[in-house]
């Protein structure tokens, strides 16, 4: 058998590696160890990750016009800020995949960008799975719309108004003076008129339960990103990056906050739709 060329032995050795780590971190018993770390202040942490999230993608993209248009200093300082609170889940991650990038370097598979870089990378690896997260509940409230409203609701702007309205169409028909069959039938001919500060208090209340199911989202994200490879794919471009020349230009946009961010941007059209109409 003719022995394999370095590279291929270098990539088969990672990749053994790397696959290896995400099925013991993201399958179905090391997602729920992985969680229990969100059992207390990232309760809390959590709700602020959220609403700090487009601050995140504006600071990441006025940081990469800036480095466009010359001003790499200016550029590379503002991609550098730290945004987001650092949750617990989100330091084992990091301190998992550290252990894991040690391992690769005494195999000589490591990467080849310098250590601070590296430390970057791994970082921003980890902020990388809250915008997954938002996804996943984004996803969430989305069926949810669909499954009890028909409509698409890709975000808890978008199914305030229409749960709000049927919890006080509910609340008016069952305190309808003729009774509720009576008052089905005449809330059906004359709607229930709807308070702006019901959907507000609704679309608040829903806000803080969306943040709960965030900071748990991974024990649904994490399984079916394993299955679908998902994980593996991306920490392999994590190291990818930091094997090129250009590894020092840390502090890019992942495509996952980009999406997180799309679904924000739909919710917010879609109810100013409704509105409209």
């Amino acid at each position: 058998m003719m022995p394999q060329p370095a590279p291929a032995r270098f990539d088969m050795a990672r990749e053994t590696a790397v696959n290896r780590f995400v099925r013991a971190r993201y399958g179905l018993r090391g997602t729920l160890a992985l969680h229990r770390e969100a059992l207390g202040w990232d309760l809390l942490r959590a709700p602020l990750n959220v609403a700090l999230s487009p601050l995140f993608l504006l600071v990441r993209l006025l940081g990469g016009l800036l480095s466009m248009l010359g001003a790499k200093r200016a550029g590379a300082w503002l991609k550098s800020r730290q945004i987001f609170l650092t949750s617990d889940v989100a330091r084992r991650i990091e301190a998992d995949v550290t252990r894991l990038t040690e391992d690769l370097t005494a195999q000589g598979v490591g990467p080849k960008a310098d250590r601070q870089v590296v430390r970057a990378e791994i970082a921003a690896h980890a902020e990388t799975r809250n915008a997954v997260a938002e996804i996943t509940t984004s996803l969430l409230v989305l069926a949810a719309g669909l499954f009890l409203f028909k409509r698409a609701t890709p975000g808890v702007i978008s199914l305030a108004g229409p749960l709000a309205e049927f919890r006080a169409h509910g609340t008016a028909v069952q305190d309808f003076w003729l009774g509720e069959r009576l008052g089905g039938a005449w809330y059906w001919a004359f709607p229930v008129e709807l308070s702006p500060w019901a959907v507000i208090l609704t679309g608040v209340v829903l806000a803080v339960l969306a943040s709960l199911a965030t900071t748990f989202a991974g024990l649904v994200a994490d399984p079916f990103q394993l299955a679908t490879g998902t994980h593996r794919r991306r920490l392999m471009r994590m190291y990818a990056k930091l094997d090129r020349a250009d590894a020092t230009q840390s502090g890019g946009l992942a495509r996952e906050h980009l999406l997180a961010r799309l679904g924000d941007l739909s919710d917010a059209a879609i109810s100013l739709l409704r509105v409209w109409r």
